[in-house]
Formats: structure tokens, sequence, C-alpha cells
């Protein structure tokens, strides 16, 4: 399994506490960047007022990080594109009755 499919699995196990999918599937990771051992992350949230603002990125980047071969993880929350429903897998949808 190569280091991106395990991030996108550690990611995978990580849910939105409001919304009963993951958080990959919901559309809230915009893009994983791999170099070396180095991960990038860019993510967003369906709401800059979330109530996990604070705790789902560092909890996104603590599980990354005890990935074996992760050296490193950056981070970075952004709000463009604005998060909307259309982000989300199809998979999601189905599971949310979309």
């Amino acid at each position: 399994m190569e280091l991106k499919d395990k991030v996108v699995a550690e990611i995978k196990k990580i849910y939105d506490p409001e919304i009963p999918v993951n958080i990959f599937e919901l559309g809230l990771i915009y893009d994983i960047s791999i170099k070396d051992k180095n991960v990038s992350v860019k993510m967003t949230l369906t709401t800059p007022n979330c109530p996990v603002a604070e705790s789902l990125p560092k909890e996104v980047k603590d599980s990354i990080m005890q990935i074996n071969g992760v050296e490193k993880v950056d981070l970075d929350l952004v709000w463009d594109p604005p998060w909307d429903k259309s982000m989300m897998s199809e998979a999601a949808k189905l599971e949310l009755n979309l």
C-alpha cells in the first residue's frame, strides 16, 4: 500500500461529529500531497463556525502522524472554495439520503 493510500485510509476513520459520514467522503479534504516522508493536506470544514474547528484539523494531523513512514504533516485549513453538498462522494450522499 502506498503512503498516500495509507493517509486516505487513516482520514476515512475520522467522522464529522454532526454528520455520520467520514470527512474524506464528505469532501472536506481538498488535497493530499506527499514529498518524501512529508504529507501536506488542504482541508476545509462544513462552515467556518463549525464546533470542531479547533479539534478536527488537529485530529487529522495527529492521525496521519501515526502512520509508519510519515515524518511531518503540514495541514492547511482553507475556506476557498467554500464547502457545499456537491463536494460529497456518491457514497456519502447515499448514506445521508441526498
